[in-house]
């Protein structure tokens, strides 16, 4: 049985809008997984919790304002990474509650906002697949 040194905790969120939609962000080129398609969030820091995070990485990639108190878990996803001993778990949770105007603030990103069927056919990291199966149902679609 293989072990690891580190997990890596990485949080996303899948931001639901009234209309059946989920808010897809598209990494930019010049990063791992280039151009493909993901949840928006980012790495756990030290100290921090799983909400915080989410709020965080949810203001500073999108510029949204996401109350902690309205997360709600929606699944996790976990892999070895190849070039290490770390593992990364990525636990997503939903959000149907924020302010503002999501905008792409990292360059070469992009946002889009996704129905289920489209959902379903983006290109996305490997992690990020079974997610998009969770969310499928929440947003009244098909199954990938």
């Amino acid at each position: 049985m293989e072990k690891f040194s580190t997990v890596m905790i990485v949080v996303a969120v899948a931001i639901l809008d009234r209309a059946g939609r989920v808010l897809m962000q598209q990494r930019p080129p010049n990063k791992q997984h280039g151009g493909l398609w993901e949840f928006p969030g980012g790495k756990v820091e030290a100290g921090e919790t799983l909400a915080a995070a989410v709020v965080r990485e949810i203001d500073e990639e999108l510029g949204l304002a996401i109350d902690a108190e309205g997360l709600f878990p929606i699944c996790f996803a976990n892999d070895a990474l190849a070039s290490s001993s770390r593992q990364i778990l990525l636990l997503l949770y939903g959000a149907r509650i924020w302010g503002g105007v999501a905008m792409a603030k990292e360059a070469g990103s992009a946002i889009r906002w996704v129905d289920a069927k489209e959902l379903a056919g983006l290109p996305m990291p490997p992690l990020d697949i079974p997610l998009a199966q969770a969310v499928i149902p929440l947003l009244g679609g098909c199954q990938r």
